[in-house]
């Protein structure tokens, strides 16, 4: 029997007995479970303060439930619905939800129970407020998720997801309400616990682009510090509410669907992990995301607005995958996957998950390791204690943390980040044309490179009649880089910057760390100066020139020339 200890509650039950239960049903049970919540902070700082609705429609009731995916406008019927709701009545759309509309009929909780398909009508509640959102629906990416809340209450999905309480998400909530709920069956969130109460502190050096979830990262000048980023300022990314893991509890369960070791299962203690042979990796983790904030500028797009630091470097210790996975009889293959869950959930008990190929995973070269350490420590709550898998090469998402399950299977994993994010599309894709199924999960990055000193819009004082560049450099995949070029002059001219400090002795195929680089270059006082820089990896790939041409609609994988302007003192 596998027991976890995550934020919201114990999950008693093996995966396989989950899975049985209905939506219905492990809705009405998570509600039950999630009397301890709270609303929190409503503020989030990710969504641009004067975006039209129409154009943030966060995803509703949850998102996906599990992510942020945003549809980027509305069918003609929602947007003349909004309209009408853009009155005197949603001045105060932050408190609309908890406030009587006597304008509006009252209905029980039986009633709304019944509205709980397209065919009896889409109801939900949230506050005081009744919603009918039969016609959004539909339209939205995530639809079979908002099902979960048909007929019930929504608040509970709010409370972890608050990237819905922003007035662009209110306000288009409340275009659809239709009543108010009678005050016997209104559950009152005052004296309900709080998800996040929890979370660890942080160092404040990172800076938040979310606070609930908590994704921060530190200022860019710091990275080129230090070869191995410090724990304190790695950057954090979370999806859902850091679980609190009782490590006497914690276990790790492995289950075999294949192959000769098909049937098998078992369950690790971290003790029992630690009797592997201990490996160590030094390997660069990068969000998929990084340098969204760029992408950005040519056009808007719905996510976390990262800068170039959602990238670290790091020493990680732990097992190599491969030992653990032999050891039950596992032998590779070319069509096969490795899933990973996390014990962190949101509210439908749903863990987080992602996959990777098995051939990557019993590749004894591809150093996929099961992590207790970092640097040297053990791993932070923030960093996935107490076991973490690392996945050297591939984009920060699938290298699950609070790892609780790993699965050999002969498909990928079925989760919404696996199946309906991080996935890149061509940049005249949009939300009204996308298919995720058409596109593969991102696993490999693309060769790229930043500028980390100084920074933008900075004035720097010449040296000597130069002024001096960092940055670092990283190729995914294990490919090394042999080149950073610079350029002043729009590309006329090149110069190739020294690479300070980059991994030796790996072997070719296993670079999976950045290099750290500087360059001198020319400048004289009271020059205005662009400063491009782009890195070749020993494929002999390069980065693209614009953000313009690989601009995509999930904002994943940018890695155009970084370019900063500064000002000669």
């Amino acid at each position: 029997m596998l027991s976890r200890s995550v934020i919201f509650f114990r999950r008693c039950q093996p995966q396989s007995s989950v899975q049985r239960i209905s939506q219905q049903k492990r809705f009405l049970l998570t509600t039950r479970a999630l009397s301890s919540y709270s609303s929190g902070n409503f503020e989030d700082k990710s969504s641009p303060g004067n975006q039209n609705p129409l154009a943030t429609a966060v995803t509703l009731i949850g998102g996906s439930l599990l992510t942020y995916l945003i549809v980027e406008k509305l069918k003609d019927d929602s947007a003349k619905v909004y309209a009408k709701s853009v009155g005197p009545a949603a001045v105060d759309v932050r408190k609309a939800h908890s406030e009587l509309r006597k304008d509006l009929p009252v209905y029980t909780l039986d009633e709304i129970t019944k509205h709980n398909s397209p065919q009896t009508g889409i109801w939900v509640t949230y506050g005081i407020g009744v919603y009918d959102i039969t016609s959004f629906v539909p339209k939205h990416p995530g639809s079979d998720k908002v099902m979960l809340a048909a007929g019930s209450a929504i608040d509970p999905f709010w409370h972890i997801y608050q990237q819905h309480n922003t007035a662009e998400v209110l306000t288009l909530l409340e275009s659809f309400r239709i009543g108010n709920l009678k005050e016997d069956d209104v559950t009152s969130t005052k004296d309900q616990g709080n998800p996040w109460a929890a979370e660890p502190k942080r160092h404040p050096i990172l800076k938040a682009a979310t606070e609930r979830p908590f994704n921060a990262e530190p200022p860019a000048s710091v990275l080129v510090d230090s070869f191995l980023t410090p724990n304190e300022f790695f950057y954090v990314r979370n999806h859902l509410p850091v679980p609190e893991v009782d490590i006497k509890e914690y276990e790790l369960e492995i289950d075999v669907e294949l192959g000769k070791g098909k049937g098998k299962s078992k369950v690790l203690k971290l003790d029992d992990l630690k009797k592997y042979p201990k490996h160590t990796v030094t390997a660069t983790i990068m969000c998929g995301g990084n340098r969204r904030g760029e992408m950005m500028d040519i056009k808007p797009i719905k996510g976390l607005p990262w800068g170039p630091s959602a990238v670290g470097n790091a020493e990680w210790t732990g097992v190599r995958l491969v030992d653990v996975l032999k050891a039950m009889g596992v032998e590779s293959d070319e069509t096969s996957h490795v899933q990973f869950e996390g014990l962190d959930t949101d509210p439908t008990s749903t863990p987080y998950g992602a996959s990777i190929p098995l051939a990557k995973a019993m590749d004894p070269r591809g150093d996929v390791i099961l992590a207790y350490e970092m640097n040297g420590q053990p791993l932070s709550r923030d960093h996935g204690y107490p076991v973490r898998v690392i996945v050297p090469g591939v984009v920060g998402s699938r290298n699950v943390k609070w790892l609780g399950r790993i699965v050999v299977s002969p498909k990928e994993s079925d989760s919404h980040w696996q199946q309906n994010d991080y996935k890149s599309f061509s940049p005249s894709t949009d939300w009204d044309t996308v298919d995720f199924k058409k596109a593969p999960a991102i696993q490999n990055m693309p060769v790229t490179s930043a500028i980390c000193s100084p920074a933008n819009g900075d004035q720097v004082k010449a040296d000597n009649g130069f002024i001096t560049i960092k940055g670092y450099a990283w190729s995914g995949g294990g490919q090394e880089v042999i080149r950073v070029d610079i350029s002043t002059d729009g590309g006329k001219t090149w110069q190739v910057a020294d690479l300070n400090e980059v991994e030796k002795n790996t072997g070719r195929g296993r670079h999976w760390s950045w290099s750290l680089w500087t360059a001198r270059i020319p400048a004289k006082p009271g020059q205005k100066l662009e400063v491009w820089a782009k890195a070749v990896d020993d494929n002999y790939n390069v980065q693209p020139e614009t953000f313009k041409n690989i601009w995509n609609l999930r904002g994943v994988v940018g890695n155009a020339y970084s370019r900063i302007r500064v000002n000669v003192k």
